[in-house]
This record gives C-alpha cells, structure tokens and sequence, in this order.
C-alpha cells in the first residue's frame, strides 16, 4: 500500500469539508457576523491547509488498488469527523473534547444524538454546520468527490466500489461515473423539493433547509431543543414523515422510477417489504396506544406512532412524542425496526431491510428443502436468483451485529447504566437512529453521559456507517500484508 497516495486522496476530502467550513461562515457573515464565524473561518483555513498539503507534496496516481481504497474510505470518514470537532472547540459553550467529537461523529454518520442541553443557543453558522455534516454524511463524504472529480479515472470505480454497500449496487446497472451522478442528483433534488414543502407549511427558510439536510440524510439534526415537536404542525410532521420514507428507499429505484424504467420502486420487493413493515408496525403501536389511553383518540395515536415509526425506521431520529412512556409493545417493535431499519442504497443505517427480507426468504427455503430433499430451492430477490455467498453473506452480517450490540450492551451496563438504557444506546449507534430508551429517549439527549460512554458510542456510530467490516479492515494489520 502506498501511504502517500492515501493520504492525497484524504486531502480532496479534506478540501470538500472545508469548502462546507466555508459556506456555513458565510450564514453567519449573513446574520450579522454571529459568534461562530470566526471559529468557522478558523476551521476552514486549518481544513483546508491540512487538505492541500498532501495535494502539493504527493505526486497524481490513477490508480489505486482496492486495499488503498479501503484506506481512504475509511481515513476520509475518521478525518472528516476529526476536522468537523474544529468549529465546536473553537467556538466553545457546552463543547469540550468529548461532547465536540461526538456531536461531528453524530453528525456524519447521521445518527443525529446530540449531547448539548441546548440547542437553540448555537449561533446560525454553527447550526448549519452541524446540518451540514448530515447532508455531507448522508451520501457519504467520498461520494461528493467522486462527483467534482470528474478526472479520477479507474480510481473513481475503485473507491465507488468500496464506498457503496454490496446490497446497494443490485439496483445500480451503469457505470461509477452515471452511479454517482444519480445519487447526486436524488440527493439534491430531494432536498430542494422538502426544503420548498417545509416553508410552505411554515417554517422560515433556515430553519426548513437545515430540517431538508437532516431528513433527507436520514439524521435527525434539528435547529430545536424539541426536534420536529417544537412547531406542532401535522402539515410539518407529514411531509417530514413522507421525505423520511422517500429516503430510506433505494435512489437508484427512484430514479428509475421517474425516468420510466422497469426496475422501478413499484416492482421491488424489498421496497414493498420496508414500506409494509412500516405501516404494519405503526398501525399496531397506534392501536397499542389508543387502547392503554396513551392518546384520547385513535387519530392522535396514529399521527404519532406513525411519524416515531418512520423516524426509527428510517433512522432520521426526528421527534414528536416521548416514546419512553408508550406501551411495552410500542417499545418491542419500535426497537425491531431500529434493528431492521430501511433500504441499502439509501441514506438510511441499520441492517437493512434488504438483508432481513434475503433471511427470511432462505429460511423458508430451508423449511421447504427439509420437506422436500431432493428438490432444487432457489432463494430470488426482485425477481433475481440469489447466489449462497450472497445469502450467507447477509446471515454473517446480521449475526456479526447483533453480536455487536450484544458486546457493548454488556459494556455500558458495567460502568452503571440500567439495561434498557444501555441497550438501546449501543443498538441505536449501531444503526444510526439517534433516539432510544430509557434515558436517552426522543426526550433526552446524551449530555448526562461521562465522556468514555460518549467517545465509546461512536465507535457504534462508525461501525454501523461504515457496515462494520470496512471499518475493522482497517485495523487487520494482517490484511494489508
């Protein structure tokens, strides 16, 4: 492996960071030179030094081999959530080093928890950072280079390659440069759309960008202490609640859709499966709701349970209610579709509805195969005949983290956190959500927590962003022999 090469690409990253340092300082120029922007203009010129330096001393490569390119995948997310500290220290409040690291790590994963008591007393600049580290870790920090870097070469399809989930390229049948340019323009096109639905229904044009960034990133960052709660508007919660679900589908599916092809959302199984799963679920916590008395009418149950249920199953983390006091059976399925959560080829964590869907099938295969011995049992997704690497390689996925969250459950409970508090703290890092039980509930935030707990749950974070072997990988000293 050549370090130095690494350490370039890392460097355009770095710039693109920066560029976004740059832009938030502007939002505080524009709203009268607010307390952030110096410590943003600050972070931007730190950024960008570290970026050009490599940029300068290392000389052009073309092509990159596949173990490079899991080195700056995963040292571009590290540092990405290295430099995204510099504006919070800088500009100090609440931040000190472990509430600054975890709210950028937070942040570009689009986990969306945050550790701050107060949210509203961030300066604009500040804010739109932070939302800006959603929108750029929604699509992923080496995605956006990929598109403004139009002359990488073989490099492009190596790093897209490593980048993209293996279930997320199925619907993909072009090249890395047209892959990337969809994604790119769904992204863009779904935010501007949400953006212009949110200042419709009322909110101010800051407010409504900032909102766009984290839903269509699937993050949850709000500019309010009480997330999407503070505006009490159905007309926001809905169409919050419907771009939520537009994100969790697979992009390549819904730009197939509006350009007419075949392999459309309308078509896809998986699709149909995630958005089931979904009004299943909150139809059911809605009832569960309506009959403990949660809510006085059944309407009120089902305008919560089902803006909670997209929020967490889309791992957004928006919310509207305070789901610690909801019924043991919201709680159970709240949490499996944390566990599930939606589409791979989204912007969305967890395992993926893919994966669950794949498992539930190859069982039922195995069921019928032990019914019947000497048939021949194919296990098809979207119509599409799986191979058993495939298979086994979702049942590895799921099994690897559940073991996970299961490890660290044990871990955080030791240093004193009660058991619902530590396990839905660990599974919701894992899967990206933001909000889970106990006392880091839609509620709470994660401010009460001691700084090991803070810089330990982002370790999840990256994990589940990085669909944990990307990131172990990396630290295979064996591997890179």
């Amino acid at each position: 492996m050549r370090p130095a090469v690494v350490f370039r690409y890392i460097g355009i990253i770095m710039l693109l960071t920066a560029a976004f340092m740059l832009l938030s300082a502007c939002i505080a120029l524009w709203n009268s030179v607010d307390t952030s922007f110096y410590p943003l203009i600050l972070s931007f010129v730190l950024t960008a030094i570290l970026g050009i330096f490599p940029m300068i001393f290392v000389r052009r490569s073309d092509r990159i081999n596949m173990k490079e390119g899991y080195a700056i995948v995963v040292g571009a997310w590290l540092m990405a959530c290295l430099v995204g500290t510099f504006p919070y220290l800088l500009w100090g409040g609440e931040f000190n080093w472990s509430t600054a690291w975890f709210e950028s790590v937070s942040g570009f994963t689009t986990t969306g928890s945050t550790a701050l008591d107060n949210v509203e007393a961030l300066p604009r600049g500040l804010l739109f950072w932070r939302s800006s580290t959603h929108w750029l870790g929604g699509i992923g920090v080496v995605m956006f280079v990929l598109v403004v870097m139009p002359t990488l070469g073989k490099t492009k399809m190596t790093l897209s390659n490593v980048e993209l989930s293996p279930l997320a390229k199925d619907n993909y049948k072009y090249k890395a440069q047209k892959i990337t340019h969809i994604l790119l323009s769904v992204y863009i096109g779904l935010t501007v759309l949400e953006t212009i639905c949110l200042k419709i229904a009322g909110m101010n044009w800051f407010d409504a960008l900032n909102h766009s960034f984290s839903t269509v990133a699937t993050g949850g960052f709000s500019t309010k202490n009480a997330s999407i709660a503070y505006y009490n508007s159905a007309a926001v919660e809905t169409i919050s609640m419907i771009f939520m679900l537009m994100s969790g589908i697979h992009f390549g599916l819904i730009f197939a859709t509006l350009t007419g092809k075949k392999n459309n959302i309308f078509r896809s199984e998986t699709t149909r499966y995630y958005l089931g799963t979904f009004f299943v679920v909150g139809v059911l916590i809605a009832i569960s709701l309506w009959n403990e008395g949660t809510y006085s009418t059944f309407m009120e149950s089902l305008r919560y349970s089902l803006f909670q249920t997209a929020a967490i199953i889309t791992t957004t983390g928006f919310a509207t209610a305070d789901t610690t006091v909801w019924s043991s059976l919201a709680t159970i399925l709240l949490l499996f579709v944390m566990f599930q959560c939606a589409c791979a080829g989204s912007t969305s964590g967890g395992i993926k509805s893919d994966r669950v869907w794949l498992t539930v099938k190859a069982i039922r295969a195995r069921i019928l195969q032990q019914q019947h011995p000497s048939a021949v049992i194919r296990v098809k997704l979207n119509g599409v005949t799986q191979d058993d690497s495939v298979i086994n390689s979702a049942m590895l996925f799921i099994v690897v983290y559940i073991m996970i969250v299961c490890a660290g459950t044990i871990i955080v409970t030791a240093t004193g956190e009660d058991l619902m508090t530590g396990f839905s703290l660990v599974a919701t890092s894992m899967g990206n959500v933001g909000p889970g039980f106990g006392s880091v509930g839609t509620m709470d935030n994660y401010s009460h927590l001691s700084p090991f707990i803070k810089i330990f749950s982002t370790i999840f974070m990256l994990l589940g962003r990085l669909e944990i072997f990307g990131l172990l990988q990396l630290f295979l000293m064996k591997w890179w022999k």
